[in-house]
Parts: C-alpha cells; sequence; structure tokens
C-alpha cells in the first residue's frame, strides 16, 4: 500500500518496510520542501543534499551565492545516489540532525 503525502509527488515503484519512509511507513511530512543535489550516499540511509541559494548583501549592494548541506534521510524504495537532484521535505526530527526526508528524484546521475 502506498499512501498519498499530500506534495504531489510520484510514489516509487519499489516498496520498503522502513518505518521512516513518508511512502510505506508512519512518517508524515510538513513544512519546507526543497531542491538540491545529493553529495554524500555514504551514510546508511542517509544522504547529504547541497542546495544553493543567493542572499543580498546591503553593505556592498550587490548578491552572494551561499549553499547549505542538510542531512536528509534515504528510504530504500527511494535509493538515491551520489549526483542525483533531489527533492526533499521536512519531517519530524529522525535524529540529532536529520530533520528531512528525500521524497523523489528529479533526475539520476549519469
Amino acid at each position: 500500500m502506498v499512501k498519498d503525502i499530500g506534495l504531489g509527488v510520484k510514489p516509487p515503484r519499489r516498496e520498503c518496510d522502513d518505518p521512516n519512509c513518508p511512502f510505506h511507513g508512519n512518517l508524515r511530512v510538513r513544512g519546507m520542501v526543497l531542491e538540491g543535489v545529493v553529495v554524500s550516499d555514504r551514510m546508511d540511509k542517509t544522504v547529504i543534499v547541497e542546495r544553493e541559494y543567493y542572499r543580498y548583501d546591503r553593505k556592498y549592494e550587490r548578491w552572494e551565492r551561499r549553499r547549505s548541506r542538510i542531512p536528509a534521510h534515504n528510504p530504500p524504495c527511494i535509493d538515491a545516489r551520489e549526483g542525483d537532484k533531489v527533492r526533499i521535505a521536512e519531517c519530524r526530527p529522525l535524529s540529532k540532525t536529520k530533520s528531512f526526508v528525500v521524497v523523489e528524484v528529479l533526475e539520476r546521475a549519469q
């Protein structure tokens, strides 16, 4: 059984028995939805997603480019790899640093 998580994303084709999966488990998503690129997938069921954004600096009257690295839970049914462009959604805290979960792979890396 696949749940509709309410973000308009396609559910994954594979099934998993992960309790922290928003599609097959008990995890609810809420809050921010962000996009970024997976820069590390070395941890078990965790990926590091890096997103770039621009911030205006009033003192120098120009835009500066910034980036943030966000740890996110990677359910086995989605299985994002390094280099993939993904969409992550905020959820309850899963550990000390993880409060996001991967909900969709937008583009696979070659």
